[in-house]
This record gives C-alpha cells, sequence and structure tokens, in this order.
C-alpha cells in the first residue's frame, strides 16, 4: 500500500501519548480500531493515510490501556446497574469480582451472612452455578468487562450447615467439586475472606484443599488474609505456604498494617513479600486511602480509630455519620451502637498514611479500589481510586511517574490474573482504552460527599465501544466476560 493509499478504520484516536501499560515511557503515537480490536500503531507522521468513522483528538492528552480493577464486589452491580457510571467515569474498563471470599455464585436460596451481604439481600443470590452466573452477565451486559473470582465463604455457605467450624472431608469434596465446575465454566480463580467469622474456622489444610484444583486449571488465588493486624507476618507465612504447597500463584488482597499499634510495619511486611517472591509467584494490590470499609462488627469496634456508618438496615438516617456521634446522641457505648445499627456497613479509618504510600510505591503492587457499591454512603474509593493515584499519588505526591501509575493498573493486573489481549495497547490487544488529560485529572468523592465523579477523563473505549465521551456516559455497552481459558 502506498502512503497516500487510505486506510479505513472505526475509530483513529490521534495527537495522543501513548502509555501502553508495560511500564515504557510514553510515546507519540496514534491508534486506530477495527471491530473490537486494536487495528495498527503508527507515528504522526505515518498515519496521515488513516481515516477513521470516528476521530478523536487526543491533543495534551495520554492514551493508556483502560483500568483493571482487580479488586471489586461488582458481581451483583454489573447485573443491577449495568451501565457502572462509578467504574467507566474513572477509566475502568475490566473488573475482577468475587473477592474476599465473596461471590454471588454458586449458590442461592440464601439469607446471607456478613460479608455475603455486601453483595445485596436473599433475592440476588439465584445462581446455583458459575456457568449461570456469567451467562446472566453476558446477557445483560454490563459496560465493563467481568473476570470472576469464586468466593471460599460463598462454598462454605453452600455445603456446611454451620460456619463456625472447620469442614468435614465429604463438604471438602463438594466445594472442590463446585469450583472446578466454577473454573470449568470460566472463573478464573477462588478467593478466601479468611478474616471473616464466614471462614474464620476454615484452617489451612481446608484452603490448601481447594487451592489445589486450580494448580491444573490455571487458576489465581487471592486472600483477605487472616490478620491484617497484630498477626500480619503470621496471616503472610500462612499465605506463602498455602501457595507453595498447592503449586498456584497467590495475591495479596489490599495490602494494609491495620491499626495503630501496627503503624509503620510496612517496610517489615514489604521485605517479606519481597523475600517470598523469590521462591513464590505472589502479587498484591492496595487501595489509595488510608480507611478500609466493610461490614459494621461490633467485636471490631473500639475508640483507637474513627468510624463512619455506610448503610445501616435498621437506621438508615445513620449512613455518613460517625458512630462516635451516635452513640452520643443514644447515651449507649459503640458497641451497644455498633448491636442497634447492625446488620450495617462502616468505613474504619484504621491506617497509616506512610504506610499506604510505601505499599503503593512498592513496584510489584497493583491497584484495586474494594469499593463497595451496594452501601447507600460508600466509601470514596467506589468513585475516586484510579483518578487519585493518577492525580495525587503520581502528579501531586510524586510517588511514581505516570507511566508505572498506568502500568498498576493494567499491564501488571492483566499478568497477574492471566487476562489475555488486555492492559496493554498493541496491535491484535482488545481496543480497552481511556484518554485522559494528564494535567487535570482528578479524584472528587470525598469521604462526606462520596457520590462525585472524578474530572479529567475524556474518553473510555470498552471492546472497541465508545463507553465515555467528553466525560458523559454513553448508551452502548460492550462488556464481555473474560475468562480463564
Amino acid at each position: 500500500m502506498s502512503d497516500t493509499e487510505a486506510e479505513n478504520f472505526d475509530v483513529v484516536i490521534r495527537d495522543g501519548q501513548l502509555i501502553d501499560g508495560t511500564g515504557g515511557p510514553a510515546r507519540a503515537l496514534d491508534v486506530a480500531i477495527s471491530g473490537e480490536r486494536i487495528a495498527a500503531i503508527a507515528a504522526p507522521a505515518d498515519s496521515g493515510h488513516w481515516w477513521g468513522k470516528l476521530e478523536i483528538d487526543a491533543s495534551d492528552r495520554v492514551l493508556a490501556p483502560g483500568f483493571i480493577d482487580v479488586h471489586t464486589h461488582d458481581d451483583n452491580a454489573v447485573l443491577r446497574d449495568p451501565a457502572m457510571a462509578a467504574k467507566i467515569s474513572q477509566g475502568v474498563t475490566t473488573v475482577v469480582v468475587g473477592n474476599c471470599g465473596i461471590s454471588l455464585a454458586p449458590i442461592t436460596d440464601i439469607d446471607p451472612p456478613p460479608p455475603l451481604n455486601l453483595l445485596g439481600g436473599r433475592e440476588y443470590f439465584q445462581f446455583a452455578t458459575m456457568a449461570a452466573y456469567l451467562a446472566a452477565v453476558t446477557d445483560t451486559r454490563p459496560s465493563v468487562n467481568v473476570a470472576a473470582l469464586v468466593g471460599h465463604s460463598t462454598l462454605r455457605a453452600g455445603a456446611m450447615d454451620d460456619l463456625k467450624r472447620g469442614a468435614t472431608g465429604d463438604e471438602i469434596a463438594a466445594m472442590r467439586e463446585k469450583l472446578a465446575a466454577s473454573l470449568d465454566a470460566g472463573a478464573i480463580g477462588l478467593s478466601t475472606g479468611l478474616y471473616y467469622k464466614t471462614a474464620a474456622a476454615a484452617d489451612m489444610e481446608e484452603v490448601i484443599a481447594l487451592a489445589e484444583i486450580l494448580s491444573d486449571r490455571g487458576g489465581i488465588y487471592t486472600t483477605h488474609m487472616r490478620d491484617e493486624a497484630n498477626h500480619i507476618i503470621d496471616s503472610l507465612t500462612e499465605t506463602q505456604t498455602t501457595a507453595q504447597r498447592a503449586n498456584v500463584p497467590v495475591v495479596v488482597s489490599h495490602h494494609k498494617c491495620s491499626q495503630p499499634a501496627n503503624w509503620g510495619r510496612s517496610p517489615e511486611t514489604l521485605a517479606f513479600i519481597e523475600e517470598a517472591r523469590k521462591t513464590t509467584t505472589m502479587g498484591l494490590d492496595a487501595y489509595p486511602y488510608a480507611a478500609g470499609s466493610t461490614v459494621l462488627d461490633p467485636d471490631w469496634v473500639h475508640d483507637r480509630i474513627r468510624i463512619m456508618i455506610t448503610k445501616s438496615e435498621p437506621h438508615p438516617e445513620a449512613s455518613g455519620r460517625d458512630i462516635a456521634d451516635i452513640a452520643k446522641d443514644w447515651g449507649c457505648s459503640l458497641k451497644e451502637a455498633a448491636v442497634k445499627l447492625s446488620p450495617a456497613g462502616a468505613i474504619y479509618f484504621q491506617m497509616d498514611e506512610a504506610d499506604v504510600q510505601r505499599i503503593l510505591a512498592y513496584p510489584p503492587t497493583m491497584i484495586g479500589s474494594d469499593g463497595l457499591p451496594h452501601d447507600e454512603h460508600p466509601h470514596p474509593r467506589l468513585w475516586g481510586t484510579f483518578p487519585r493515584v493518577l492525580g495525587h499519588y503520581s502528579r501531586d505526591e510524586g510517588l511514581f511517574d505516570l507511566e508505572t501509575a498506568v502500568h498498576k493498573m493494567t499491564g501488571l493486573s492483566a499478568q497477574t490474573f492471566g487476562l489475555k489481549d488486555r492492559g496493554v495497547v498493541r496491535e491484535g490487544a482488545f481496543a480497552d482504552l481511556v484518554v485522559f488529560n494528564p494535567a487535570t485529572v482528578k479524584d472528587l468523592a470525598t469521604f462526606e460527599k462520596p457520590l462525585q465523579q472524578s474530572a479529567g477523563i475524556d474518553y473510555v473505549l470498552v471492546n472497541g465501544t465508545m463507553s465515555l465521551m467528553l466525560g458523559n456516559l454513553c448508551p452502548d455497552r460492550a462488556g464481555q466476560v473474560v475468562r480463564n481459558h
């Protein structure tokens, strides 16, 4: 083809600085899309003969792979709210659901105990198999791609009559069978939430017996560890041992040093992880905030940290208020207030900013929001995580350069979770792309006003389909189920 002969594409993105997700430097490159894939990449001097049905001017903008949220609880959200505004507006094009041992499948007709109720009530647990859940996602076609983990607590709740004990041999066999079927249907791995009461009684042998199923199928194991506070090194040791004995790669979910007594321990935990990575395939994710959010449990309530209520079934008016103020108004103790508010959710201001920054800056750390989409007053990470990394931590704090920030959200995540042809900008890869303004990108969601769309995200394409244009949601949805085979 001569230089003057036109090449026709569906979309052409011109004059942007391409950060391709590999960690390499930004370059002035134009990108062309045909169908759902990237068809061509060239320097501006070599793309003058390209013609696109839609042409995007990315001058003074960065063009990057769509962001991959490796830690979500969007299992139900992708079905109930398929526009997924909270994620698309941040530039997220793929979500990993089923984290912390909590997944919507495979289980039916259960009054979900905490933390399974983070995904909604009984009426939503209607998928006896992972195949049925993934089919529902395909039929709904949300705006984002969906990769699914199988939750250990979900498996336990479906196989056991009492979650406060270890599983019997027969119960483990039943869980192994459901896990294998789920992986065969396209789930990408297993998650545990050993910190939670639904799984705390499970010993390491129970988890290994399940994780072994992943080895032959190329699945990944992710874990909300048993303890992120005083016994965090013991939990990291258990995590490494589980991965080694089951012969599977492992991801430490939302790594943190929790509670004031453990602030400043991140050099110790990161040194452990660095040493473990010499013999074990171990990754980790983190969110860019010094507060976490989960169910409200009276056993976790004390006066050493601030605690804000995100939702309360008996007292919905408590959303957004601190439990200390509520207890004072009610003339009761913090624990008594927690009992009265339950079932409920809460934000726990339990981390130290220096630890947060040290963990985020650690090269193997991926970014995950851990957002809870069903809270009335959610943690701001639901709407702000990815622009906060790009704006606050990369540009403003200088914690790492923009190429590193993007890599932590894209190429590193896709490689770790085995998401083929995603997380990088190259010819033949899926056209999951984001165009953002590096000078203005910023999270606007706050703890006081969490439902705020971020600034500076201009365009988002999912599988070649425009999903966000000039900051506005587009009607077409093109998300796909991302399977492990």
